[in-house]
């Protein structure tokens, strides 16, 4: 039996688009990729990367609550609330902010789910550290925080991922240049007691979301071929 499989990992870049329809295009690909895989048919591994207009994502295990703002409110704000088929609780999405949904076939790279969101949080870490940022984890917190262990623990980006027969879709929102007040409509993530930052305001700068984009994409290419 030959079994057809290619590894190659393909950039897709989308620029700014709505969740909705984000959603809708990575789930066509997301199902793709799993039809090829179950039939033994060429497919590509696919990092997407993108921006979204203003919305509040809640998670299958998240919380209603900790959205602080009416339907009402949200409009006045021009904002959208979805309830999305991933992990974790309730974030942000908005301009500024490097969306990366990669679409990963995990068996290819030898990865197991919990592995997986390692290395996500890994890619992050190491661009952080490229911008002379030092970040890291939280235990029991899923994500990429600054002074994690610290009463200072703030997070620079959120993870939530869904995986289905070892293909993923979702994936990572890395605050570059997010104007933060959108954050305080929200439990982010559900914590009540900690922080959010973006990157620009760990620098104190404006930085340039094309190089963010080639930086991440470069980090995450390399931990997947080091697999």
């Amino acid at each position: 039996m030959i079994i057809f499989v290619i590894m190659k990992i393909r950039t897709v870049e989308w620029g700014i688009i709505s969740y909705e329809e984000a959603w809708k295009q990575q789930t066509r690909m997301f199902d793709t990729l799993i039809s090829a895989k179950e039939k033994q048919e060429p497919y590509d591994n696919c990092i997407i990367l993108c921006e979204h207009p203003h919305v509040y994502t809640l998670g299958r295990s998240g919380k209603a609550g900790n959205m602080l703002l009416t339907d009402d409110e949200l409009k006045k704000i021009g904002a959208s609330l979805f309830h999305i088929d991933r992990g974790g609780d309730i974030t942000y999405h908005g301009p500024g902010q490097l969306v990366c949904y990669p679409i990963l076939n995990l068996e290819d790279y030898s990865l197991g789910l919990k592995e997986y969101v390692h290395l996500l949080e890994e890619a992050v870490i190491g661009v952080c550290a490229y911008y002379g940022v030092i970040a890291g984890r939280l235990d029991k917190a899923t994500g990429v925080w600054l002074d994690g262990e610290t009463i200072k623990a703030r997070k620079i980006c959120a993870i939530g991922v869904r995986c289905s027969k070892y293909v993923t879709m979702h994936g990572l929102a890395f605050n570059i240049n997010t104007d933060m007040k959108y954050f305080s409509y929200i439990n982010p993530c559900g914590f009540i007691d900690k922080d959010v930052t973006s990157l620009s305001l760990e620098i104190g700068k404006m930085i340039s979301m094309d190089e963010v984009k080639q930086r991440l994409n470069i980090e995450l290419r390399n931990l997947l071929t080091k697999k």
